[in-house]
């Protein structure tokens, strides 16, 4: 198992980052295809960027009050 992988989304999940900001870095970390059109939110494009990026820092941003 990737461990990075693994401690960024235990990291999100704590912080109580947008879902949909996890669900996106999740897929772009993983290098899936991104969601169909109608399903696109701006959480998941910037976390699907994000992901694709590693970057470990980028969910601040969003998480949720």
């Amino acid at each position: 198992m990737n461990m990075q992988y693994y401690n960024a989304v235990v990291e999100m999940e704590k912080a109580g980052v947008d879902p949909e900001f996890l669900q996106g870095w999740q897929g772009g970390y993983l290098l899936n295809p991104m969601r169909e059109e109608q399903r696109l939110t701006e959480a998941y494009e910037a976390g699907y960027s994000a992901g694709q990026e590693k970057d470990m820092e980028a969910y601040k941003e969003w998480i949720m009050g």
